[in-house]
């Protein structure tokens, strides 16, 4: 594989601008206040200014600037081997929500995708495996059940051998901030701006207040401890991309099923591969990974750019979307989305609309964060959170005092706990910690 790296710059920053936008100044009321500028937010705020309620947008540096313009954009309801799982977990009917709710988001983005410019195109998805056969037709069989349209198939145009897939048609994929750009035009948003605490209606930054009716969190990972529970529900997952030239162009989106090997999918003439998953804060593959496979199964590409992303995962591979607690009706939260974030942005915008505008939605008891916690991953989020906690280490996070880790990739300070990072001068970039990382 030929050509030099561009570190930590993703494809969909390339060549685009995005508009620039206010910090607010003193008191702001607003009857809807979103927090968190990415995908999930932008919509929320989208689909409420559409309804005619009156909402704003604040978000810590840019709007899209933090996990989605991370993203390998796929739009699909096809998500590895999950309905197989989700059936014997939750049974045929949980099954069927959340296989109706992920089909409809991508329906709803084949609506916009007609109307604003952002490289939207039909795919079909495919989840394969290099081992276990018999997983890629329970899936098949598992999404037929639950009506859903799926093939199995021994044929891919990876550069590699498969003993079988799933495939779905009629998925997606798109530009992300091209996307973002043409959804934000009009709503009332503003940047560089934390929002350091929320008491009741109240969220309160450096100069001032947001005073709103209700509050959707849209933060990625929830910045707001005392209530909900999710230094417990989640934890985070980073994984790697590298985007090659002349590499071979791929009519369709692929995913490991097993969860441990790598992802494609084509934009434009660019092949954009990723893989290396492992819990933030923990030794991975990472990059050499990925560029490993390159150089064996392209050798004449040329790499373009590469960067990381970052995932919340949830305790039972379904997403947190609703009330933020029992005790706090006026506030909710979209998070744990599983490494699905563009299908899940839009299934807890049309969610939360809903629950805002207090219309009943037949996925609300399936998303709901106050659903049971008793998950073995509960448990391994625990363990991880007391190994850490006792670590004699100078440098603590300071969202709940874990063990810093050095990630030398990256030049970052990396919690295995939560996933918070912090640049080597302690700056945030990535949440639920909110202060920056002080030098000892």
């Amino acid at each position: 594989m030929e050509g030099e790296k561009h570190m930590m710059e993703s494809i969909w920053t390339q060549n685009i601008k995005m508009p620039e936008y206010p910090k607010p100044e003193g008191d702001i009321k607003t009857d809807v206040l979103i927090i968190g500028g990415g995908m999930c937010g932008i919509l929320c705020a989208y689909f409420l200014s559409w309804a005619g309620v009156d909402s704003c947008v604040v978000e810590a540096g840019k709007i899209g600037r933090g996990i989605t313009e991370n993203t390998t954009a796929k739009i699909t309801a096809l998500q590895g081997f999950t309905y197989h799982t989700l059936i014997e977990k939750f049974g045929r009917e949980k099954a069927q929500m959340y296989l109706d709710s992920c089909l409809l988001a991508v329906e709803r983005y084949g609506h916009l995708g007609e109307i604003i410019d952002c490289d939207f195109a039909w795919k079909p998805a495919y989840s394969y495996t290099l081992t276990d056969r018999r997983r890629a037709e329970e899936e098949v069989r598992a999404i037929r059940c639950l009506g859903g349209t799926a093939e199995f198939t021994e044929y891919t145009q990876l550069p590699f051998g498969v003993v079988g897939a799933a495939k779905m048609q009629k998925q997606a994929q798109f530009h992300p901030l091209k996307f973002l750009l043409g959804i934000s035009k009009g709503l009332r948003i503003y940047e560089n701006t934390r929002i350091q605490n929320i008491s009741g209606h109240r969220a309160v930054y450096s100069q001032g207040a947001f005073t709103a009716e209700k509050i959707i969190v849209a933060t990625h990972f929830p910045f707001i401890d005392r209530f909900g529970g999710y230094f417990l529900k989640l934890y985070q997952d980073r994984s790697c991309v590298i985007s090659l030239k002349n590499a071979p162009k791929l009519d369709g989106m692929y995913i490991d099923g097993d969860g441990n090997g790598l992802s494609f999918r084509s934009q434009g003439d660019i092949l954009l591969l990723g893989g290396g998953a492992h819990r933030t804060g923990k030794k991975g593959e990472g990059w050499e990974e990925i560029r490993k496979y390159a150089e064996h199964y392209f050798p004449s590409a040329k790499e373009l750019y590469a960067w990381a992303t970052q995932d919340c995962i949830s305790l039972d591979g379904i997403p947190y979307i609703g009330k933020y607690s029992a005790f706090t009706p006026y506030l909710y939260v979209a998070t744990g989305f599983n490494k699905w974030g563009m299908t899940a942005s839009m299934t807890a915008a049309l969610l939360l609309r809903d629950m805002v505008l207090e219309r009943k939605n037949e996925y609300s008891s399936l998303f709901s964060p106050q659903r049971s916690m008793l998950h073995k991953q509960l448990f391994c989020n625990i363990g991880e959170v007391l190994m850490d906690f006792f670590i004699p280490t100078v440098k603590r996070c300071p969202h709940l005092g874990c063990a810093l880790k050095w990630n030398a990739a990256e030049h970052s300070w990396d919690c295995p706990c939560h996933g918070s990072r912090f640049t080597s001068g302690g700056r945030i970039l990535d949440n639920p910690a909110n202060m920056e990382l002080h030098r000892p």
